[in-house]
């Protein structure tokens, strides 16, 4: 008892004590990161209080700290439309997919990519670099589209995202920080490329492949111009194309009413605009937090010891 007494002294003694100039940094850091992030925050809940105000209140404008007039006729509005859940699905089918293949595909390219003893790899990379810094243009794409006869599918709303060279140059970044020792060990034990790649490098690139995924799932998510160019039927519209031509059919519907045009327009616009923002928004909030543990835990996944 007398030991862990003095043991515990002893930790008190040699505890390094901060200078009051280091504590005020401290404090200061709180205070501004907190401050920081607050200013961050604020313009998605008030584009949210809004969402939840009343047409009257809206029409005021000012800064929403909470619902003036709290009602929900604005998202009734918004689910009565049937699109919208033809919408979702679609959204939901292309970010699901466009995220697991792109993924994939991504690994898959940089890879090879980065191995010195890949024939060409230098000039491959060259034409990786190459298509990041010129684009074809939006008219080359869409004839590319209509000649592979994917016009009007949601495929067209997959496949010109599918490989981003930003994407692969971050993997390939990562890769070679993986020791050559563990691929010669597998080598030695009889284990080919596929299995390499699948039980060893795939393993330990949980933290980049989840940080990809999730830059996939949100490009794919916001995508809107995509179904603008390729998509005609309106039952394979995108969540995002449905709530713009909402809030536009809602503004024609009532300019047409005649009726203090501009002030009405303002506010079931304001209101629908919010509510429309959250609706898109919310659902790829939900799902950042899962991927957001694979980040933290897998900062420190490239210190393999070789």
């Amino acid at each position: 008892m007398a030991k862990t007494v003095t043991v515990g002294r002893t930790n008190k003694k040699n505890r390094i004590q901060s200078s009051p100039g280091e504590r005020v940094f401290t404090v200061f850091n709180y205070i501004f990161f907190t401050v920081l992030c607050l200013l961050m925050l604020y313009p998605f809940w008030h584009v949210m209080m809004l969402s939840f105000s009343s047409m009257a209140q809206a029409l005021k404008g000012g800064i929403f700290l909470w619902p003036r007039g709290f009602n929900l006729d604005t998202y009734r509005s918004v689910f009565k439309n049937p699109d919208i859940y033809t919408g979702f699905s679609t959204t939901l089918f292309v970010t699901a997919v466009g995220t697991v293949l792109g993924t994939l595909l991504t690994a898959m390219t940089a890879y090879p990519l980065s191995k010195s003893r890949l024939r060409g790899g230098k000039v491959l990379m060259l034409l990786v670099l190459f298509t990041m810094i010129f684009n074809a243009g939006m008219i080359p794409n869409y004839l590319l589209i209509r000649n592979l006869n994917l016009y009007d599918s949601r495929w067209a709303l997959i496949l010109p995202l599918l490989l981003s060279a930003y994407n692969c140059i971050i993997m390939k970044t990562f890769f070679l920080s993986i020791p050559d020792s563990l691929e010669e060990s597998a080598r030695i034990d009889g284990a080919n490329d596929i299995r390499i790649f699948l039980s060893i490098i795939i393993p330990l690139s949980k933290a980049t492949i989840a940080s990809i995924a999730l830059f996939t799932a949100v490009m794919y998510w916001n995508d809107y111009f995509s179904t603008v160019l390729y998509i005609k039927e309106t039952d394979k519209w995108s969540l995002q194309a449905v709530l713009r031509n909402m809030l536009t059919n809602t503004q024609q519907a009532m300019q047409s009413a005649g009726v203090n045009v501009r002030a009405q327009t303002n506010t079931n616009a304001e209101t629908i605009k919010a509510a429309s923002i959250v609706v898109a928004t919310v659902p790829i909030l939900v799902v950042y937090p899962f991927a957001q543990k694979y980040f933290v835990k897998g900062v420190m996944i490239g210190g393999v010891k070789g």
